[in-house]
């Protein structure tokens, strides 16, 4: 029987305990001998990550036991943090473990324990280890080493570097050998050639990010292991500090196939796109890109000489933004083909013919493919999500073309009928400008609104800001829905997946572009009648937190906010608040700091407090480096006195982004019980969050 209730009253089965136990997703797969490993979270056992493999009989198993927590903090996002073989005894694994960063050695099917192979560092941070390539006829492991050399964020290295296998690098840094030099400020892990004589791999520097401008170096690899003859071979960093990027190349990924060409995702075009590069035939002259509606320079047309785009220009992406080391948007099979993701807006798998550019997409409901592929023979191993299902670990045979889930399957943890009815849109903004948005309007199979009454509506900002919201299933966006209260992301301007020029509508425009956007699809919904004019709130966390407060400062639309993790004080973070990957960030999404230290100011939600009418939620983990607490210290102690209801829930032992299941449970029944009262809604299923002015 469905009762008629207002909307956000709803009854609903899906609780936050089961938000919190279902949060996260597998990550970064792989395949040692015959198995197929990955990670996976653990919110119950205080937010590690596990590594899991699947046994040859389908049973999934834990490879190490609780405390070991497989997850790296190069760039404190991390990346690929283990690698994997078989020998005669068994399999064999390194991995960077969380709480020490030290990478260990192990043989799990011996059961002896792990032992360490790097020292322990008292400078700074420390000594970190990502994307590792085993070598074991070396008997060495390759990996990029971030190395603090001092206390400050950005007192840091980044090498490649080659640890023994025998443990002899535990107590002795000097032990480690360097391979490549500290040319460049960020470094992604080697890839070796098949004939093992070449390593590439991506490089860049500050100001840049990864999808601003990157460089491919090659090197030879020498008899003794050493690189040689390093040199950029492909990409550009444009003209770096005088354009903030603008002007460069991004490559997202190399591989190398298996007739010793270099397979590089590249965004000269304006989107990511396959191509191929002969490594002797000179490399292709550095160029920037020719501005929008502008005629190329003399020469560059010599660009499409040395190197081939491997599929017809369809619009869409075949790479991403790099924010993890060692992501994989595609990887050559045997028999010469590529197993490839890509999309506009929403990714697929697809096997792409490098000869005829023929694409043949996979078959399944998913409608999100994370940036992680493995193959075994003519298999792919991925995983994927989609409107109905949770990511799964997938399989396709690229013999027979079918596809199927082998592990992590998606479970209903409630009736499927209360998961939302997602709608994919395109909205105008300012300027006529399109704005991409996912829209779930409340649902319930056993309740409806009120005839003539319209439902609550929160904006779902996400975070990067460079990244974006994907079409899956998430239980919090259910939780929400299930009790009348409608969601949409927004693919602001400056989202990926629409095109280099989509992105880069942010450029300078941080606090501007992603809050008109926001503003632009919640007034469209209200405008339409989907949406509650009086009840609509903003939400968001990292960058997304940083639009949250900004939005609640620029505008009256909103009836309160949920500001997590945020960035809320652009001159703290500008000038050493963060740490180094992005602490020249904002040269490009606000504007050189030298230049214009007055829009720091103007723009940052601290110096904008007086403008907040509404009421809001801050949360905040106190061991976040990325978005430190002292930004919301300050940003609260501006607010304090001006009668604005609010709260601050601060978490020990969480950094950028929640993972313990209590924290997260705390979190999103704060958030409920913020929107009941900001709403007039009658709940009693929550805690009641008590807001002071």
């Amino acid at each position: 029987m469905v009762t008629t209730a207002p909307y956000g009253s709803w009854a609903s089965p899906m609780d936050a305990r089961t938000v919190a136990a279902h949060d996260g997703r597998p990550a970064f797969v792989g395949v040692v001998g015959d198995e197929v490993w990955w990670t996976e979270p653990r919110p119950a056992e205080g937010g590690r990550r596990a590594l899991v493999r699947l046994r040859p009989d389908g049973a999934e198993e834990s490879v190490l036991p609780a405390p070991w927590n497989v997850r790296s903090r190069v760039l404190e996002y991390g990346g690929q943090p283990w690698a994997g073989t078989v020998t005669e005894h068994g399999p064999l694994v390194v991995f960077s473990n969380f709480a020490d960063q030290r990478l260990y050695v192990c043989t799990p099917d011996s059961g002896d324990a792990p032992r360490p192979l790097t020292p322990l560092s008292g400078a700074g941070a420390g000594l970190r280890w990502v994307d590792p390539v085993l070598r074991p006829e070396l008997g060495e492991v390759w990996c990029v080493l971030e190395e603090f050399t001092g206390d400050r964020p950005t007192d840091v290295r980044r090498v490649i570097a080659a640890v023994p296998l025998d443990g002899s690098a535990a107590e002795h840094r000097a032990s480690v050998r360097e391979l490549s030099d500290d040319r460049h400020r960020f470094v992604t892990g080697p890839r070796i050639s098949a004939d093992g004589r070449r390593a590439a791999w991506l490089a860049w520097d500050h100001p840049l990010m990864p999808w601003d401008g990157t460089l491919v170096m090659v090197a030879r690899i020498t008899g003794r292991g050493e690189f040689e003859d390093i040199r950029p071979l492909v990409g550009d960093l444009g003209t770096g500090a005088a354009d903030g990027g603008a002007s460069g190349e991004s490559v997202a990924q190399i591989e190398w196939a298996a007739d010793g060409s270099l397979l590089f995702v590249s965004d000269l075009s304006g989107w990511w796109e396959v191509q191929r590069i002969d490594p002797d035939g000179g490399g292709r002259p550095a160029r920037a890109r020719p501005s929008a509606g502008k005629a190329p320079r003399p020469g560059e047309d010599d660009v499409v000489v040395a190197s081939r785009g491997l599929c017809p220009s369809r619009q869409e992406e075949f790479g991403g933004p790099l924010w993890n080391v060692g992501q994989r948007w595609f990887l050559p099979l045997e028999n010469g083909t590529l197993a490839v993701i890509h999309g506009r807006g929403s990714t697929t798998l697809g096997i792409l013919d490098p000869v005829s550019g023929e694409l043949v997409d996979s078959a399944g409901p998913w409608t999100e493919w994370a940036p992680t592929l493995a193959v075994h023979g003519s298999r792919v191993l991925g995983i994927a999500a989609g409107p109905h299902s949770s990511y799964e670990i997938v399989e396709l045979d690229t013999c027979t073309g079918r596809t199927r889930v082998i592990a992590c399957r998606h479970t209903d943890v409630l009736d499927p009928a209360y998961h939302p009815r997602p709608q994919s849109r395109t909205f105008t903004g300012p300027d006529g400008r399109d704005i991409h948005a996912h829209i779930y309007p409340p649902h319930s199979p056993d309740h409806r609104g009120p005839d003539g009454e319209l439902p609550p509506f929160v904006v779902w900002a996400h975070g990067g800001p460079t990244g974006h919201a994907p079409l899956v299933l998430d239980l919090e966006i259910a939780y929400f829905t299930s009790r009348g209260i409608g969601i949409a992301e927004v693919n602001y301007g400056g989202s990926t997946g629409y095109g280099r020029e989509y992105r880069e509508r942010l450029r300078g425009q941080w606090g501007v572009v992603d809050v008109e956007d926001c503003a632009a699809v919640a007034a469209a919904l209200a405008d339409e009648g989907t949406a509650d004019r009086a009840r609509l709130a903003i939400r968001g966390g990292s960058a997304g937190g940083w639009t949250a407060a900004a939005s609640l400062t620029a505008t009256d639309l909103y009836a309160c906010g949920t500001i997590s993790y945020p960035i809320l004080d652009l001159t703290g973070w500008a000038t050493g608040e963060t740490h180094d990957f992005e602490s020249q960030y904002l040269e490009s999404l606000v504007g050189p700091f030298a230049e214009v230290p007055d829009r720091y100011r103007e723009r940052s939600p601290l110096h904008r407090a007086d403008r907040i009418a509404a009421p809001f939620l801050l949360l905040q983990g106190l061991d976040d480096v990325i978005c430190p607490p002292v930004q919301c210290e300050r940003f609260l102690a501006e607010v304090a006195g001006r009668g604005i209801p609010h709260a601050y829930l601060a978490f020990a032992g969480e950094g950028h982004g929640f993972r313990r299941a209590d924290t997260i449970v705390r979190a999103v029944e704060a958030e409920l019980s913020l929107y009941a009262q900001a709403f007039g809604l009658a709940r009693s299923d929550v805690p009641v969050l008590e807001l002071r002015g």
